[in-house]
């Protein structure tokens, strides 16, 4: 017999370097939430995989382009970027050390050990903010998903990665002709002009309906070059 939760069910609590992360079973779904705040659960995925095929739409038909993934979640991102062989070298770059522990040896890995497993794929436990700022290497994809958007960010500090230095941090390491992707649990007028204020060309929204509420959505922008 298949067991029925009728109250969401904690797998694993933990004390972060950002404060408390939490996995937890709730019916078939797995959801993780972060100070008390949900961030995304296993029920749909399509704007996460949306965040990482407009990206590579986006991009001028280069081969085997390099992507930044930031943040893990439940892994839909890594995973999609996974299964297109056109992707070449996938760095994902999680700065909770149980995030990665739920993929590696956790609930987690029924959905990346595939991804994990592909040689492409490198973990880089670091914050986000940090790497854009200090990292060395370049992309030419960024999909960055580490917060329910640019305007509801899981800690303060992230708020930095949307202003204006932020955002010319994440063209630093952008090649020319690289596509930023930003997931957003809504679509944001006022990012987009923050991304044209902060040189990006081609700026647009795609939007995902969710079955509630207002759409879910990928802002898209191009550093010139």
């Amino acid at each position: 017999m298949t067991a029925v939760y009728d109250t969401p069910v904690v797998l694993d609590r933990r004390e972060g370097p950002y404060g408390e992360v939490v996995l937890r079973r709730h019916g078939v779904l797995l959801q993780i939430i972060a100070n008390g705040c949900f961030l995304m659960d296993t029920s749909d995925g399509r704007s996460e995989r949306l965040l990482v095929d407009a990206a590579r739409a986006a991009l001028d038909g280069r081969a085997a382009p390099a992507v930044l993934i930031g943040g893990l979640g439940v892994g839909f991102s890594l995973a999609h970027a996974a299964a297109d062989p056109g992707w070449g070298r996938i760095t994902v770059v999680e700065r909770e050390p149980a995030v990665i522990d739920w993929h590696r040896d956790g609930p987690l890995a029924e959905i990346s050990a595939g991804a994990l497993a592909d040689p492409r794929t490198t973990i880089v436990r670091a914050d986000l903010v940090a790497y854009v700022n200090e990292t060395s290497d370049t992309f030419d994809a960024l999909c960055l998903d580490i917060d329910n958007g640019p305007g509801w960010t899981v800690t303060e500090d992230n708020d930095s990665l949307y202003s204006p230095a932020g955002l010319a941090a994440c063209a630093r390491v952008l090649r020319p002709g690289g596509v930023l992707a930003v997931w957003s649990a809504e679509p944001s007028p006022e990012f987009e002009g923050t991304l044209r204020n902060a040189g990006f060309q081609q700026v647009r929204t795609e939007e995902v309906p969710v079955a509630r509420g207002v759409p879910d959505a990928v802002h898209l922008a191009v550093r010139p070059g």
